[in-house]
């Protein structure tokens, strides 16, 4: 009889609360179920953002608002909660700095992927293979490294490169996809150049590239990139936090989507041909993490 009360009254609670969201206004349900990614402009984290949002919206039921930030002020917006989550944080090298300032203001979960790399890379006909051997073919260079948005990891850690190696080059700014186009230019014309580089990118499948050695371990060894978001996402939204928590690309998956988007597949598009093809494990993200006790 008592479980029969417990049922019962089980029931009530359950019946009560479905028809409090139905009382609930549409604009007011719609906001609840929205959550916010905020991204840099960079490859694979586009692809990523872009896996995210078709697995949370079209298994989730959520509706996930996208917005391209600069790599410093995301980190800000995280924190502020201008954005619930971001997942294009690379460590423990890369975006140490942006950690170490906001670690008390957002959380970790993940990593997305692993084995990922920074580095200065250059065309495999370029006679050199370490970072050391740059300033005696400077001229052949222009005495130039063509770099991305100046707040990126892997412009720091290029700015250290140069102090640590003595390096007599300039480091030019500019974005992933206008250092991408001088890449392929350079190497149309079969000319020298080194560029700020990372794995996963499809520049390594478009292009014959290695990455110069650096024995000063300047770069660090190869990294994970993780999703962080801010806490209030776990109060309002945990499965989604649980599906972050759970989401995992390898790097040959990552770049796969960036291929399709590079051959001019629309970024959501790619994302869903991949989610499609990989259904099963996308599922896998959506059921809710268990904790052990």
């Amino acid at each position: 009889m008592e479980r029969i009360r417990t049922i019962f009254a089980s029931m009530i609670i359950i019946t009560l609360l479905m028809m409090g969201m139905a009382l609930m206004p549409a604009e007011t349900q719609a906001q609840d179920k929205t959550v916010e990614l905020g991204y840099v402009n960079w490859a694979g984290t586009v692809a990523e953002t872009q896996v995210a949002k078709v697995v949370l919206e079209d298994m989730m039921d959520y509706n996930v608002e996208t917005t391209m930030v600069g790599v410093g002020p995301i980190y800000a917006a995280l924190a502020e909660g201008d954005i619930d989550a971001f997942m294009g944080v690379w460590l423990p090298q890369t975006h140490r700095s942006y950690i170490e300032k906001y670690k008390d203001e957002i959380i970790k979960t993940g990593p997305n992927y692993k084995g990922a790399k920074i580095g200065l890379v250059v065309p495999e006909y370029v006679d050199i293979d370490s970072v050391e051997e740059l300033n005696e073919h400077r001229d052949k260079f222009e005495g130039r490294i063509t770099g991305i948005e100046p707040g990126a990891g892997v412009m720091e850690a290029t700015r250290e490169g140069i102090e640590e190696y003595g390096l007599d080059f300039d480091l030019l700014t500019s974005s992933g996809a206008a250092m991408t186009g001088s890449l392929e230019k350079a190497i149309q014309n079969e000319e020298w150049i080194v560029v700020t580089g990372w794995r996963p990118h499809y520049k390594f499948a478009k292009f014959d590239l290695k990455f110069l050695e650096d024995p000063k371990n300047v770069y660090g060894a190869k990294e994970n990139v993780y999703t962080f978001h801010n806490p209030q996402l776990a109060q309002d939204h945990p499965e989604v936090v649980s599906f972050f928590h759970d989401f995992r690309m390898t790097t040959d998956e990552v770049a796969e989507v960036m291929a399709w988007i590079e051959d001019g597949m629309e970024a959501e598009k790619a994302a869903g041909k991949w989610v499609e093809e990989n259904k099963q494990k996308a599922q896998g993200w959506t059921d809710p993490v268990v904790v052990s006790e």
